[in-house]
């Protein structure tokens, strides 16, 4: 059979970050005999190399070749690419992972286009990932048409007879940028270019140790002689023009003027901050004309000009006033209708956490060079973000909190200026609000969300700023966020965590389903037919089973039942309208035990493969008079817990609730989930 994939990983001295590669590889759904898994053993002095080898003992589609060590990632990555036998090649770092679809998903894309090189979504567990590129497939990509730019890592599928044709082979020896040179030269030779954005195929991890190799402080110097080298690698295939200015704007931006920004400059020591200042100026200078930085934004465009002017001052101090900035977004109610969660929210940016003000009657007029000082350059950049408002935007995306895979969730943004209030002269307020729809079916890039923790972020996207936050309560939203729903075969729970951001926990929450609520006056036995109303959204007839447990000794019934839109809810006309359900049982009543309490357990998603019982607080007793419905109490993880801690949290000012919240976080998770009766 032949070989479909060969998947290259460059090792050197992993220690334990290596399981996860290894497991994920060992986990593909593409077969075994269809994929080869090359691992070039750098010279590594820990265990790695032992641990390989015993790996290539059991696995014939596993190769280890062992080798001196070269200082970097390229000479392995081309001995690897020598020994390969596939039709494609992936290259995968020992400290990452893949999706468990990943190369049989990325083969088949680019089977399916006959592409040269596949981009297959990434997700970032600690560090950040290219975010735009992946909004949708792309099967005809090129640098004009979608922004490849935003990914020059090597963690891509390339055809093997591509790299053998144009002789692409990535430079080799210890320095920095190698991948950028090798992927600049694929992306302008390539025939197809191919993005797969429906699928988390590759997962970026950022070490607990921080030793990745993109994480180490490197030499400005020889960092930005290896930066000049990919220059020439676009130079040599393009000519002056659009394209060569668009490939040359994304060096400007990421790795000089973001280097020049906020915290991130702040955060360094005087002195190399310095020395990194002078090599982006030599490079700006010497290789970028006005044409790359124009249509950067303003702020960007703002440093690129203090930097080449060599104003070293003035950029430190423009660094400190965005440090000063941050992106806030505020959720009003929570609701579900139809089995999709809505809710509105305001997003906006404010400095030194108190709204930031703008003129009210801004201006487009790009400035000529370096603005005259650091005022001047704040007063335009806010001039700058007033008139291009009207294309201010927000993102909203669900992120799984264990693997950082993220999707985007449809939004409709309307932008809002607003007087400023007292004191703020003629400025205005600059917001966008935004409605959001959240549909469990769909929402994981068209399917269901699985069982997990998921968080909502938002990027607020204003002026020259695209900055990321989480989603906070708006003043007087109801707490907890909302009943949960019965939707995609799982139970989905929307809820405020102790940080007070929006979460949904899919298929995990035992306790806070407000299930403990249930009383037995709200159940119902008539004619053998159990009838309960339920805190639980449903958008349709749904199918359950009902569990009822008696002695020991005695069997479980399962029982079918339904639950059902609560029409006749007193409050059907709110915005909380169909929040609750109606459960319908026919009981077994002739195989039920007599004078014998049977605690009851419902199922709500009887079609997972291990369907969750869920405790219900009351108990049925079979007498000849008929059926008693008494209270039982449910067990310890199903009860809610409103501990002391967090109904004190509840009546502070925002200020000393956030000191709370700290003082909790040095608390053991089972102590802290005692005393708050929140979910993390």
């Amino acid at each position: 059979m032949s070989v479909k994939v060969s998947v290259v990983v460059p090792v050197y001295n992993p220690g334990p970050y290596i399981k996860d590669c290894v497991d994920s590889l060992l986990r593909q759904s593409l077969p075994p005999g269809e994929f080869e898994a090359v691992f070039v053993d750098d010279g590594s002095t820990d265990g790695t190399p032992a641990l390989l080898d015993a790996l290539a003992a059991e696995h014939p589609h596993i190769q280890v070749i062992h080798q001196e060590p070269s200082g970097w990632s390229g000479k392995p990555r081309n001995v690897g690419i020598e020994a390969s036998r596939g039709e494609y090649v992936m290259f995968v770092d020992n400290d990452d992972y893949l999706g468990d679809e990943a190369l049989e998903r990325m083969y088949d894309y680019a089977v399916k286009n006959g592409s040269d090189v596949v981009i297959g979504k990434m997700a970032g567990k600690g560090r950040p990932v290219p975010v735009e590129l992946f909004r949708k497939n792309h099967p005809r990509a090129t640098v004009e048409n979608a922004p490849l730019m935003d990914s020059l890592t090597p963690h891509k599928m390339f055809r093997r007879a591509f790299l053998d044709r144009i002789g692409l082979r990535f430079p080799e020896g210890r320095r920095r940028l190698e991948d950028h040179v090798f992927i600049a030269e694929a992306y302008l030779r390539a025939e197809t270019i191919s993005v797969l954005g429906d699928y988390v195929c590759y997962y970026h991890v950022k070490r607990d140790d921080a030793s990745n190799a993109g994480f180490q402080r490197f030499d400005p110097v020889g960092y930005f002689k290896n930066l000049r080298e990919a220059l020439d690698v676009v130079e040599r295939y393009t000519g002056p023009g659009p394209l060569r200015d668009r490939m040359y704007r994304r060096w400007l931006r990421n790795e000089m003027v973001e280097r020049m920004r906020g915290k991130r400059l702040l955060s360094l020591p005087d002195d190399y901050r310095r020395e990194m200042f002078g090599e982006i100026r030599d490079v700006i200078n010497e290789r970028f004309g006005p044409s790359v930085a124009a249509p950067l934004a303003p702020t960007q465009r703002v440093v690129a000009a203090l930097v080449a002017a060599g104003r070293y001052e003035d950029t430190l101090a423009f660094a400190e006033w965005e440090a000063s900035l941050a992106p806030r977004a505020v959720a009003g109610p929570v609701r579900w209708d139809k089995g999709v969660l809505r809710f509105d929210l305001v997003a906006d940016y404010t400095a030194d956490g108190a709204p930031m003000v703008f003129p009210a009657d801004g201006a487009h007029t790009p400035p000529e060079g370096a603005p005259e000082d650091v005022r001047a350059a704040i007063a335009w950049v806010l001039a700058d973000t007033t008139a291009r408002f009207g294309s201010a935007a927000v993102d909203v995306v669900v992120r799984e909190r264990t693997t950082a895979a993220q999707y985007y969730l449809p939004v409709e943004v309307t932008p809002e200026k607003e007087p400023a209030g007292e004191g703020a002269g003629d400025g205005v307020g600059l917001r966008v609000r935004a409605s959001v729809s959240v549909d469990p079916v769909v929402a994981a890039g068209g399917s269901p969300l699985r069982p997990g923790l998921w968080d909502l972020f938002v990027r607020v996207k204003m002026g020259g700023w695209a900055r990321e936050c989480r989603v906070g309560p708006a003043p007087g939203a109801p707490r907890p966020a909302g009943n949960a729903a019965v939707t995609a075969g799982s139970v989905v729970l929307p809820y405020w965590t102790a940080r007070d951001t929006l979460s949904l926990d899919v298929d995990r929450a035992t306790r806070n389903l407000r299930l403990d609520r249930l009383s037995p006056a709200g159940v119902t036995v008539a004619g053998g037919r159990l009838r309960a109303t339920l805190p639980l959204h449903v958008p349709d007839v749904t199918e359950v089973l009902l569990r009822l447990t008696g002695p020991a000794a005695a069997a479980a019934p399962e029982v079918p039942g339904t639950l059902s839109p609560d029409a006749s809810s007193p409050d059907a006309s709110s915005p909380d309208a169909g929040a609750t359900s109606v459960l319908e049982v026919a009981l077994p009543l002739d195989r039920a035990p007599r004078a014998v309490p049977l605690r009851l357990a419902l199922a709500p998603a009887p079609r997972s493969g291990d369907p969750r019982f869920l405790p219900l607080p009351v108990t049925l007793r079979v007498t000849g008079e008929g059926v008693r419905v008494a209270h039982a109490a449910l067990p310890q993880g199903a009860r809610p817990r409103r501990g002391l801690l967090l109904r004190l949290r509840r009546r502070l000012p925002l200020p000393a609730r956030r000191a709370v919240v700290k003082v909790m976080d040095t608390l053991a998770p089972g102590l802290r989930a005692r005393l708050t009766g929140k979910e993390d």
